[in-house]
């Protein structure tokens, strides 16, 4: 792979993460006290183009 494509790649994950990490945030933060709760998660990256669809499943702990 070139380093424009690594560049940019590593520039879409960063906002994934970023972007996510405060949507869930803002989303436990609304739906009460959490503390001891577990949430399962689940994240989905496609690419329409070429077919893909990447799915990752875990757990969170308020």
């Amino acid at each position: 792979m070139s380093d424009e494509f690594n560049m940019s790649m590593r520039k879409f994950l960063k906002q994934v993460g970023v972007t996510s990490q405060q949507a869930i945030e803002e989303a436990v933060r609304n739906a009460g006290p959490s503390q001891g709760k577990k949430y399962r998660i689940k994240a989905v990256v496609t690419i329409e183009e070429i077919g893909l669809a990447h799915e990752v499943n875990g757990e969170i702990e308020g």
